[in-house]
């Protein structure tokens, strides 16, 4: 593909433009970075739950899934290489301003609800890493407000500032994951240890192993989330159309070869069901193949990967209200950069005071797999949205996806996100209620957008 510079975004005379600072390489880290995350670290477990040893197997679906949802992202975002991502695609595509919104408010509540249970589980391995009994009260919450607050001094620092950030801190997470690795295959060539667990599945009476994988896989899918976020950083990255598509697929790819290592080292260490119980499935993985480590030192690295989620999450959060802001599906106050920093100052301080009120939730660990809900209906929206939009045509060259791949890609994320996957009940009940806030948010920007002059949206 010919390199060629993106076409900038119509932007206001008055209004500067998003800095351009991100390259390659820090792309690079901030996809595997945000997929990473917070979900590798306490997902494990869980999906032992649903399979048994063949833990490794709905992980490697889950990135299947998400590698084919990834070439329709790739795409929409060196077609149209501006910020917004799901939300921006939809509403060229369909222009329909309240799907466009529902969008929009599905993406941004699953990037804040990950950030503001990030910012929970901080605080506990917080208390964890320095032996402090911060039981779970006000004194918890305060440490978790003060790590969310400077998450978003951060973000309203500078993109630079943020993802120089996010590399040190995937850098950390990253390590973790290659601790865990290593403690697998030094523990397993001392001949501890029984790989013949990678093949067993345990289900439940009377369920069948293809439900128990598929439930596993819908579970799974959520450790894979995050690369979708970087396509928010497109008016920020050099020369998007060109860098995107390999930095991107390298990523996913390396992601998903971690996951599936990660799995079979849990696994072949500790008994599923031991795996499946509490909410440390990786430090029991240490314990058993090295019980010298310190296990302090991997509470401070669980720490810090839980806040490079955070940081992420609400950057992404930040740029979306800031690129919907700009196509006038939101308020365009939400719009608005500082003129010195160059960051969506108003959208960074909305999305942090709505994750203050997140945080204030006792427990916020059921909206895991309301978020991969979420996230996998948008998914399917996108996989279609790609194939609506090649009647679109753009006067740069941009990278194209294999027509079958979208069309894969949607009826496999439609099924995950069906009940026919085996999910559970409760993702529904919590999605239901999200949607209905998002319908009474739409009717009040629907309202202001129709009698406020200027504030019409753009189809």
């Amino acid at each position: 593909m010919a390199e060629v510079t993106a076409p900038q975004p119509e932007t206001p005379a008055e209004q500067p433009t998003l800095n351009r600072v991100i390259g390659p390489g820090l792309l690079l880290l901030f996809v595997i970075g945000d997929i990473l995350g917070t979900g590798v670290y306490a997902l494990t477990g869980k999906v032992a739950n649903e399979v048994g040893g063949a833990v490794w197997l709905p992980f490697l679906l889950a990135f299947v899934v998400a590698l084919l949802t990834a070439f329709s992202y790739l795409e929409l975002v060196t077609k149209y290489p501006r910020a917004a991502g799901a939300a921006l695609y939809t509403h060229k595509a369909f222009g329909l301003h309240f799907l466009t919104f529902m969008v929009t408010f599905a993406v941004m509540c699953s990037g804040l609800t990950s950030a503001s249970s990030a910012s929970k589980a901080f605080a506990g391995n917080f208390a964890e890493a320095f032996d402090l009994s911060l039981g779970d009260g006000i004194a918890l919450t305060a440490v978790a407000l003060g790590f969310i607050t400077l998450v978003g001094v951060v973000n309203f620092r500078g993109v630079g500032e943020s993802v120089k950030a996010n590399v040190v801190l995937t850098c950390v997470e990253l390590t973790g994951l290659l601790i865990v690795i290593g403690v697998g295959a030094w523990a397993l060539g001392g001949g501890n240890g029984d790989l013949s667990r990678l093949t067993e599945f345990n289900t439940p009476p009377g369920e069948s192993v293809l439900l128990s994988v598929t439930a596993g896989t819908a579970l799974a899918f959520f450790a894979m989330v995050g690369f979708e976020d970087s396509v928010n950083m497109a008016e920020e990255t050099r020369d998007p159309v060109k860098i995107f598509p390999k930095v991107m697929l390298i990523g996913l790819c390396v992601t998903g070869v971690i996951y599936v290592l990660v799995a079979i080292s849990a696994v072949a260490l500790v008994a599923p069901g031991d795996l499946g119980s509490g909410d440390t499935p990786l430090l029991k993985v240490v314990e058993a193949g090295a019980p010298a480590f310190p296990l302090g030192l991997f509470a401070f690295i669980t720490m810090f990967a839980v806040a490079n989620s955070a940081l992420i999450n609400m950057m992404m959060a930040s740029r979306l209200l800031y690129g919907m802001a700009n196509e006038r599906v939101l308020p365009r106050i939400l719009g608005r950069v500082h003129r010195r920093r160059r960051t969506p100052w108003v959208g960074i301080l909305f999305t942090t005071l709505i994750a203050f009120g997140l945080i204030w939730f006792a427990d916020l660990t059921a909206l895991g797999g309301t978020t991969a809900l979420l996230l996998l209906c948008v998914f399917t929206i996108v996989n279609v949205a790609v194939l609506v939009l090649r009647r679109d045509r753009v006067e740069h060259k941009h990278f194209r996806a294999p027509t079958v791949i979208p069309v894969i890609g949607a009826v496999a994320c439609a099924f995950l996100a069906s009940p026919l996957s085996g999910r559970a009940g409760a993702d529904y009940r919590v999605a239901g209620v999200l949607l209905v806030i998002g319908v009474a948010l739409w009717v009040i920007t629907y309202l202001s957008n129709r009698y406020i002059p200027g504030a019409v949206s753009r189809t």
